[in-house]
């Protein structure tokens, strides 16, 4: 019994750890939001902790984009672009995001928040 608690306590510790680690590179700016609705790494790499949370991040996405896509009858990269739309509204200052033309770039202070074109409609 203490064994099966340390070994789930270990686990609650390295996923605490990890979602720490990704957060530290999200507000370094080693992480940022895409335009078609997953994170990615800038040229800056993270810590692996950090890389680990991320792409369990992005499968939980893709889980969740493939659901939706099959429920509405729409591909999966729909459903991701028009997530990367709120997505993207919600990038904090100092944090990277992409655009469809695949730079990278940092929120600055004062700066709009990064929502493509076709995500107003416009």
């Amino acid at each position: 019994m203490i064994r099966w608690a340390g070994l789930a306590l270990v686990a609650v510790a390295g996923t605490a750890a990890a979602q720490s680690a990704y957060f530290d590179a999200r507000s370094a700016g080693q992480v940022g939001e895409r335009f078609d609705g997953y994170l990615g790494y800038t040229l800056v790499q993270p810590s692996p902790q950090a890389r680990t949370q991320t792409e369990a991040i992005n499968i939980r996405r893709r889980a969740l984009y493939s659901d939706l896509a099959q429920r509405r009858g729409v591909s999966p990269q729909e459903v991701g672009i028009t997530a990367g739309c709120t997505l993207l509204a919600r990038v904090a200052v100092g944090e990277s995001y992409m655009l469809a033309d695949g730079q990278w770039r940092r929120r600055a202070a004062g700066q709009a928040v990064p929502v493509p074109d076709y995500c107003t409609g416009g």
